[in-house]
């Protein structure tokens, strides 16, 4: 016969208390790792706000509504200011405050010097522009409402080279920066902010990118498992569980770090 204590920590347990009630702003989420940190957030007790300029973002919401929780989609292109000012405006006039932004919006550029100039502006456009103006924009409601949590997406290319990987791995290095920079401007407000650098996850932007090189899965597995210690890819649920620590107050003493989420990739 299960005891009234056992009884009580397993309903909190189901409910989820590391984020309870907090609003959890989440962009590109409408799928891979964006979309298992949404999910996540919500059965931790979150608000989940997802912004993303794909309309899959309103299925993922519904899915998260389906399952019991609480979730909104806003379509909104990361890159242009103003949707971004609107959309941050909105969610503050419908949930009262910010406590948590996952900047994990991208776009792969996967090219060398080959890379055209309007590839750049892309890359540059929405992962650094686009992280830069949703910090500007939730910092400012946090601001106001006691400080939050700031959770970047940054990736092992910040830290390694990669053949053909020139944009992309020009800004998510800027990101880990930009992380360090954004946690010192913004820790006197009680915002801290983190990064997550995860190794090869297994997303739809593989399956895109292994379309487009014309490889099979196995191929690519073959060439990419072994360069992880542990001898696998990731899933996006080990990233966003990463995410999630960052973001929770069990990382209340944690800012201007990036955490690595890669297998041991770049131990190597």
């Amino acid at each position: 016969m299960e005891s009234v204590l056992f009884r009580l920590l397993k309903e909190v347990y189901i409910m989820g208390i590391r984020l309870k009630n907090k609003v959890a702003v989440i962009t590109g989420a409408a799928e891979g790792i964006g979309k298992a940190t949404a999910t996540l957030f919500a059965e931790e007790g979150a608000k989940v706000i997802i912004l993303d300029k794909q309309m899959l973002g309103s299925n993922v919401a519904d899915e998260i509504v389906d399952l019991g929780g609480t979730a909104t989609f806003i379509k909104t292109d990361i890159s242009q200011e103003e949707e971004v000012k609107q959309a941050m405006t909105n969610i503050e006039r419908e949930y009262g405050r910010i406590d948590i932004l996952v900047n994990n919006a991208a776009v792969f550029v996967l090219k060398g010097l080959d890379a055209t100039v309007e590839e750049w502006h892309q890359s540059l456009n929405v992962n650094i522009i686009g992280t830069s103006l949703c910090t500007r924009y939730a910092s400012e409601v946090m601001k106001k409402h006691g400080g939050g949590s700031i959770v970047n997406l940054g990736s092992i290319s910040s830290f390694i080279a990669q053949p053909e990987f020139l944009p992309y791995s020009t800004t998510k290095a800027a990101i880990v920066n930009m992380t360090r920079c954004m946690a010192l401007e913004l820790a006197p407000y009680g915002i801290r902010v983190n990064c997550v650098c995860p190794g090869t996850i297994r997303t739809q932007a593989i399956d895109r990118h292994l379309a487009n090189i014309g490889i099979t899965e196995e191929q690519f597995l073959a060439q990419e498992a072994p360069l992880h210690i542990l001898n696998r890819i990731g899933k996006p649920q080990e990233v966003a569980f990463a995410i999630l620590f960052l973001a929770s107050e069990e990382a209340s003493f944690i800012t201007a770090t990036s955490l690595m989420v890669d297998g041991g990739y770049i131990a190597r």
